[in-house]
């Protein structure tokens, strides 16, 4: 009943005849917290609509990561979707951040559905306005804001991204997020710490409750 009602939310607007062509090709999958779902230079096979949990999308270079995006319930990772144009290679990877529940959608008939159901290009597109938005502040963070500040946006969207305040982050996490080392991560949350901006518990880390959770 509850892939029913996501199939219908997501995909209803597609018409009857694609709800029963998705039903007949398309796959659910449960993921385990920390698993990679896809890697770079792997074929993909499936284009993933997310039911629930939350996906890290992401490159590596020098083992550091660079995250592109996270993907929601509801969400679909563009650059799975957009190597079925090309040579169906992943350049990202992918990995659950919580247990979550993933819609696999083939390749194989992504290409015919396109011409068979034209309307489903509105769907890809508002997809890929969605995460073009999502790269951007990415960008716009790493070049821009010093990095107490993007160690802030950091917590406080993995916060908005569980609803766990405190949420579990350790420093060679954060780090590794964000492209640099765990010594400097860990004065930077000293520093904003004495500063009020957060309360690092054994729980985890915490914005405090008079604090705005949101992405400057």
């Amino acid at each position: 009943m509850i892939h029913d009602q996501f199939i219908l939310n997501k995909f209803g607007s597609l018409g009857s005849d694609f709800l029963i062509e998705l039903k007949k090709h398309a796959l659910i999958s449960d993921i385990k917290a920390k698993t990679e779902i896809v890697r770079e230079g792997q074929k993909n096979k499936f284009v993933p609509f997310l039911i629930k949990g939350s996906v890290k999308v992401y490159s590596l270079n020098d083992g550091r990561e660079l995250i592109y995006y996270y993907i929601r319930p509801n969400d679909s990772c563009l650059m799975t979707f957009s190597s079925i144009f090309s040579d169906y290679i992943s350049r990202i990877y992918a990995i659950a951040e919580e247990d979550s529940e993933v819609l696999l959608i083939p390749v194989s008939v992504i290409h015919e559905w396109l011409i068979k159901f034209p309307q489903i290009n509105r769907l890809f597109y508002g997809e890929y306005e969605k995460r073009f938005v999502d790269v951007m502040n990415m960008v716009n963070d790493a070049v821009f804001h010093k990095l107490d500040k993007r160690v802030l946006n950091y917590i406080k969207q993995q916060i908005s991204i569980t609803g766990n305040n405190p949420v579990k982050l350790t420093h060679k996490e954060i780090a590794n997020n964000l492209g640099t080392s765990r010594e400097v991560v860990s004065r930077v949350l000293k520093k904003v710490e004495n500063e009020g901006e957060i309360i690092q518990t054994k729980e985890g880390i915490k914005i405090p409750v008079n604090e705005n959770v949101r992405i400057d």
